[in-house]
């Protein structure tokens, strides 16, 4: 399993099906037919958002799965499989990859996230860890803690760094990340166009998540009455 999921996504697209409790696709049904849908137009792999969604997508589609659990907690901005907890409930689905906040914001208890590291490896060896980051000084710190391989998932979705995105400054950010890292890099947040998915893989990128771009019909419906008013 460890050993298959990154030669299976490189230069790959994989397709984030995720629906959260106040949207009107929030369903494990219909997340597993997105990630359907998905595999049949030719998608590698597939991001995953509870154990429910995660189990409901492995009995559909033979695809690798980078799973995570969004669960908010007072006190701390960090929602992304936030606790030792979350993440050894992602590793019991099975999966290939679990990706993990991995900011410097202080996470719930007050526990490190060198401490999730390192107790998951000891736990679940088999499993792969993602860092879903948002600024180049964590992109080094995932690599010094071990993960084996760095997302820009969170690059926009920081106080520090809210509203930019990879595609800024003909992909600045993003060239910068790939310069720094010293494994894999994962192409995530805001890429938003076929276009944008072929440039980040061309630039160096690993391997392309795309989400609201391709399963949140109600967000591309919203872009569409914007322009329109």
């Amino acid at each position: 399993m460890k050993n298959q999921f990154l030669p299976k996504v490189k230069k790959e697209l994989i397709v984030s099906c995720q629906a959260l409790t106040d949207e009107p696709l929030h369903s494990s049904f219909i997340m597993s037919r997105m990630a359907l849908a998905a595999e049949q137009a030719g998608a590698k792999g597939i991001r995953a958002n509870s154990v429910e969604d995660i189990i409901a997508i492995k009995q559909v589609v033979n695809l690798p799965i980078i799973g995570i659990i969004k669960k908010e907690y007072p006190d701390t901005e960090v929602y992304i499989t936030p606790t030792i907890e979350e993440v050894r409930a992602v590793c019991e689905t099975g999966v290939e990859v679990v990706a993990l906040d991995a900011t410097t914001r202080t996470r719930p208890g007050n526990m490190k996230l060198s401490e999730i590291v390192n107790t998951i490896k000891k736990e679940y060896p088999q499993i792969l860890l993602m860092a879903d980051t948002s600024n180049l000084d964590e992109v080094e710190l995932a690599n010094e803690l071990g993960f084996d391989m760095v997302g820009t998932t969170l690059y926009g979705y920081t106080k520090e760094t809210e509203g930019a995105n990879v595609s800024d400054n003909n992909f600045e950010y993003l060239k910068r990340v790939i310069e720094t890292s010293r494994i894999p890099v994962i192409a995530e947040g805001k890429v938003d166009t076929p276009k944008k998915a072929n440039i980040v893989l061309q630039l160096g990128a690993h391997a392309v998540v795309v989400g609201g771009a391709i399963t949140r019909p109600k967000q591309i419906a919203e872009g569409f009455v914007r322009a329109i008013k």
